[in-house]
């Protein structure tokens, strides 16, 4: 095995300070779990092909290849580009890999042994290493080999018909829930990987299923009922996050936030909403009670609600220490003063596109802070720093390269 030079990841201090990820992937779930690896410390190697990631031109940008959504999800990374589809390149991705401990791409799997870098092409050069990727469904079922992507999945796992339950139509979120929720699940995934191998010598390939994985997470609550066999229930689906009244409530002048969630709370809120007299009322009495009637109470929270303004109730929940909060925007949320005192935003100047914002890595170490210490790469950005530690002149370097 080649021995591993000296590079930028030895100033890091995460927990993953000294651990090399080579980074074969694109678009969102890969480089979300790649970049909070950058974060933990992690010196990644983004491999691009010549033309980039593609979602180098996804969003606003001041120049192109470097837009909004790259800047976004690849920081903490250094670019190298490689044309796998020429063997002197394939080769130098193994001389590479031969100093790494992990490895991660988004292909799919059928896709990665045609190109010659499946799990067992990759741990015959370095048996130590961690083969890391996301693909749509489970590798020993039928569907391995076909694709997904965050809407269809969306669609299949049951999200969209939550949404219809509660709006009367099928919506997805308003974001790549499944792409990015998958993507920590890759990189802690990773980070277990990592673990298991400083225990036992021996890396290991690891894969999160895009689909049973997210219909995994939304059953947590949503079994309900049907986590006895049989059923105790005839329906599927926590009924408090089913109703149509669970929603930012309207007030006399905008909307609030608030919940109570346990007897003391409801104890404490219904006083305070002006309707007492329901404090005993059987419906409402205990948590057993109010599962079967919870869109009844919201109604009623509901209605009281738009009697005060929303200072009003700020003031009224805060002093009897029930959770409540306004209803911010993406937006209103640039600005708020609370992300600003615990700079939650990072602000920093990038060599190429200028001023940029970012947000702060949120998990705190006592011991191992993770930092923000690279800014998102160009394309190819560290090609001869990081091909000339593998021993490529310069000439080679530009051959690989293109």
């Amino acid at each position: 095995m080649l021995s591993r030079p000296d590079t930028s990841s030895a100033a890091a201090t995460g927990p993953l300070a000294g651990i090399r990820v080579v980074d074969l992937s694109i678009n969102v779930l890969g480089p979300v779990a790649t970049q909070i690896l950058g974060d933990m410390g992690a010196d990644v190697i983004k491999v691009e092909t010549p033309q980039g990631d593609p979602n180098r031109d996804t969003g606003p940008a001041r120049h192109p290849g470097m837009s909004a959504m790259h800047m976004n999800l690849n920081r903490n990374k250094r670019s190298i580009t490689l044309n796998l589809k020429n063997p002197d390149a394939k080769k130098a991705l193994m001389r590479l890999v031969e100093t790494a401990d992990v490895v991660v791409h988004s292909m799919r799997p059928a896709a990665a042994v045609r190109l010659g870098i499946s799990y067992s092409d990759i741990s015959a050069k370095n048996d130590r290493i961690i083969y890391a990727y996301g693909p749509g469904y489970r590798q020993d079922g039928p569907k391995k080999d076909l694709p997904a992507f965050d809407d269809v999945v969306q669609s299949e796992s049951g999200i969209a018909a939550l949404m219809g339950q509660v709006n009367g139509e099928p919506r997805y979120y308003p974001t790549v829930i499944i792409d990015k929720f998958c993507g920590y699940i890759l990189a802690s995934s990773i980070g277990m990987a990592l673990f298991a191998r400083e225990r036992t010598g021996k890396g290991q390939e690891v894969h999160v299923p895009m689909f049973e994985t997210i219909l995994s997470f939304n059953y947590l609550e949503h079994l309900w009922g049907g986590a006895f066999d049989p059923p105790l229930d005839p329906g599927v689906g926590y009924v408090r996050l089913l109703t149509r009244h669970r929603r930012p409530y309207p007030t006399k002048d905008g909307y609030i936030g608030v919940l109570a969630v346990n007897d003391d709370q409801w104890r404490r809120m219904l006083p305070a909403l002006g309707r007492p007299e329901l404090v005993n009322d059987t419906r409402f009495a205990t948590t057993a009670h109010r599962v079967r009637h919870y869109d009844e109470l919201y109604g009623i929270v509901a209605e009281q609600l738009k009697l005060k303004t929303t200072a009003e109730w700020y003031e009224i929940f805060d002093a009897i220490d029930i959770p409540n909060g306004p209803m911010n925007s993406l937006q209103d949320l640039l600005h708020d003063r609370y992300l600003a005192e615990t700079g939650f935003f990072h602000r920093y100047t990038h060599p190429t596109e200028g001023p940029a914002v970012t947000t702060s890595v949120p998990v705190h170490f006592s011991e191992t802070p993770g930092s923000i210490r690279l800014p998102p790469p160009l394309l190819g950005e560290h090609n001869h720093a990081v091909l000339s530690e593998l021993g490529y002149s310069t000439a080679e370097i530009h051959a690989l390269s293109t």
